[in-house]
């Protein structure tokens, strides 16, 4: 941190352990949870803070029965130093949520970031929408995001010695990074149906209320708006009820003629995209960032709010 007149200045990480110019990587020793780790965007989120040097990654799925070895064992192979635990867990549960924590910080002693990235689109229609669609899509889209607001901090303020682990890195000052993953859906309507729309406003809103929440923490808090994402959805071989159970809208409802008209870049976005904008605001070289909502959707915001059909 830099000093004035003898005072240091808060919010201001100027260690090096936190530089992101470092050689060994921009989230060297880090420790990260990332949720909605089985899904497309999750993985590819993952990946990309393993790629950086973070240390631990505690790579989280509400679905226990999508999280074996294997679906984390080539990015384990790439990233040798890199732990990465699988760790199932009900992410619209307090009391999971706290136990989670508990265990990164008497394993690691330290936290980092936090990555929400849980999504439900739900019915696609209000007609077929109910309570309980409702319910579901904000315990999915928003209270995992309200979890990390109201309980990471706390975890991410503690500073530790270097531990005696590969990657490992001492943190001598409070620093964190809360990013949630969710859709412009959340800055306008017209995206897929109600329920969708209405808890993306909810992810987006813990964002914008987070700033207040945080200040003198030396924790930052940023949203990630994903727009067309390509997360290999394949029309022909999924009904309605499973694009339901999707994070984001397939790609493929807009066909390569109305992309081409209706992206700025002519073309959905990839899963890796949405995790390199994450893997910048996790590092310090987005340290005067937050409150931000960050759109990764080829400017199709700009060109035509409205990107789904309906």
């Amino acid at each position: 941190m830099t000093e004035t007149n003898g005072v240091r200045e808060a919010g201001i990480t100027d260690s090096e352990h936190f530089s992101p110019y470092r050689a060994d990587g921009k989230l060297y020793g880090f420790v990260c949870v990332v949720t909605g780790a089985t899904q497309p965007v999750g993985k590819a989120i993952v990946a990309e803070l393993a790629a950086h040097g973070a240390a631990c990654i505690y790579a989280c799925s509400s679905l226990s029965t999508e999280i074996s070895t294997d679906v984390f064992a080539a990015l384990n192979s790439n990233n040798k130093n890199t732990k990465i635990i699988p760790y199932p867990y009900n992410t619209a549960s307090e009391e999971d949520t706290l136990s989670l924590i508990d265990d990164v910080l008497n394993t690691w002693g330290r936290l980092d970031v936090w990555t929400s990235s849980t999504g439900l689109l739900g019915p696609p229609s209000i007609n077929q929408t109910g309570p309980k669609d409702l319910y579901a899509a904000f315990d999915t889209n928003a209270l995992p995001a309200f979890f990390a607001l109201k309980y990471a901090p706390a975890a991410m303020q503690k500073t530790t010695p270097k531990g005696n682990y590969p990657n490992a890195a001492p943190k001598d000052v409070p620093y964190g990074s809360i990013i949630v993953v969710t859709s412009v859906a959340g800055t306008y309507g017209g995206c897929w149906a109600p329920a969708f729309t209405m808890a993306s406003h909810a992810a987006l809103g813990v964002v914008r209320s987070g700033v207040l929440v945080l200040k003198g923490t030396g924790v930052r808090i940023n949203a990630v708006m994903a727009g067309q994402i390509d997360v290999g959805v394949d029309l022909k071989d999924c009904g309605v009820k499973e694009m339901a159970m999707g994070q984001f809208p397939p790609a493929a409802l807009q066909g390569e003629e109305s992309q081409k008209r209706g992206i700025g870049l002519e073309r959905a976005g990839r899963p890796e995209e949405v995790g390199r904008t994450v893997g910048f605001l996790a590092s310090g070289f987005s340290s005067y960032i937050t409150g931000a909502e960050l759109r990764v959707d080829g400017g199709a915001g700009v060109m035509n709010p409205i990107t789904v059909p309906v």
